[in-house]
């Protein structure tokens, strides 16, 4: 099966499925110095993991993270690093009746009709819930970007669920308020709003929709290629990849249909040391305003990178559906029961602002703006903070320092 692997320079491949034993993510293009352990990957996949509150999927996962390569003392050695969270609460009774009856608008029959069999446990390698691999990939790469010398921050909030819509925040609005409340929603009214409808729709055994709106600052000029590896490419393939995405759109985003050139079209100007929202130096040329979020042709312009992408409603509701068994001819009524959200973006905010730190590291990576080998752009020096003491440090065992000690397999 292909397609388990993203990123170019900073990748990350992934296995697992939703009720099998546990789920796995490989991170290779890590630079060796960055300080992290279990408790920095764990407080970003707390966020995602099910069972928060009474809107998301009563599945009791503590997705306890393991780190099992990669790292030395803390910090990363430049080498793969592996990590795994097992599944804890899976039951796959409750999807026996589908095996070869599929539920309606999941991935059930178009896994069999690819490959001829599938897992069908919780709906497998299809199910959401390999993104816990993706969150853990997330937390790596925020690290990096946390320690480098950039000032790159990220967030996200729901700002739809239905028909329901957040009015516009500000970036301060979002880190202060988008943790406060269940749904993730920075404006503490509308979020309210949301509750409740979720609430309803769960009650009479449906789901519904939303969208996230995210934003990228301190993303330095100059990143991305032109054409098919352009950020805006890039950053789309990142959101289309999270399940249930239908659409994605950056800066004026489907309004631009509607939109002059000449209303569009930015004037330019020489900055004069009072922006702060944008990445440059006193005198640089920079856009008057940023309708085209953060991008042009295809690179990003220093200013923040923002957009939305939308989620249709959770295709697993325990309404009845109609569905026909391939292996025994009938025709029949169905209700997909067992523990799913409601609403899908309250947890998706986090996936999101992991898949965007992925894609903005990468990027940084290829650009030359981070070392690929060692975070503090030192190749070649040995004499490092993170490097390992020998045991035989002590003076007392100086005298035995020369004896050769044969590499282990």
């Amino acid at each position: 099966m292909n397609g388990n692997r993203f990123g170019r320079l900073f990748q990350f491949a992934t296995y697992g499925e939703s009720h099998g034993d546990a789920m796995g993510v490989t991170v290779s293009g890590c630079p060796a110095g960055v300080e992290i352990d279990e408790q920095v990957v764990q407080r970003e996949l707390d966020r995602r993991k099910p069972g928060q509150s009474m809107i998301t999927t009563s599945r009791g996962e503590p997705d306890e993270v393991v780190i099992n390569s990669g790292t030395q003392d803390g910090y990363t050695t430049g080498t793969p690093i592996g990590m795994v969270i097992q599944n804890k609460d899976a039951r796959s009774g409750k999807y026996e009746p589908f095996v070869t009856a599929p539920r309606p608008s999941h991935g059930d029959y178009t896994y069999s009709a690819k490959f001829g069999t599938r897992n069908w446990g919780g709906g497998g390698r299809s199910s959401a819930r390999e993104t816990v691999n993706w969150v853990a990939a997330g937390a790596v790469a925020k690290a990096v970007l946390d320690q480098s010398d950039h000032d790159v921050e990220i967030k996200a909030h729901v700002n739809r669920i239905g028909d329901i819509e957040a009015p516009d925040v500000s970036f301060e609005q979002i880190l202060e308020y988008s943790e406060e409340n269940e749904v993730r929603c920075a404006d503490p009214d509308t979020a309210e709003e949301m509750r409740d409808a979720i609430d309803r729709y769960q009650q009479e055994g449906d789901s519904i929709g939303g969208s996230i709106y995210f934003e990228a600052r301190g993303v330095p000029r100059g990143l991305g290629a032109p054409r098919f590896d352009s950020f805006p490419a890039r950053l789309g393939q990142a959101m289309f990849a999270i399940p249930a995405t239908t659409a994605v759109e950056y800066g004026q985003g489907r309004d631009s249909a509607s939109v002059r050139g000449s209303d569009r079209n930015e004037d330019w100007a020489f900055d004069d040391g009072s922006r702060d929202d944008v990445v440059s130096e006193a005198g640089d040329p920079v856009p008057v305003g940023n309708d085209h979020g953060g991008l042009q042709g295809g690179i990003t312009t220093g200013e923040p990178i923002y957009g939305e992408a939308t989620w249709h409603a959770p295709t697993s509701i325990p309404k009845e559906q109609r569905t026909v068994d391939w292996e025994t001819g009938e025709e029949k009524e169905i209700q997909v029961v067992g523990r799913h959200d409601p609403s899908l973006p309250p947890r998706a905010v986090p996936v999101v602002e992991a898949m965007l730190y992925c894609t903005v590291l990468d990027f940084m990576l290829l650009g030359g703006r981070i070392n690929p080998d060692r975070l503090d752009g030192r190749p070649g020096a040995y004499d490092t903070e993170y490097h390992p003491s020998s045991p035989r440090a002590d003076p007392e065992d100086a005298a035995t320092s020369a004896e050769t000690v044969d590499d282990e397999e």
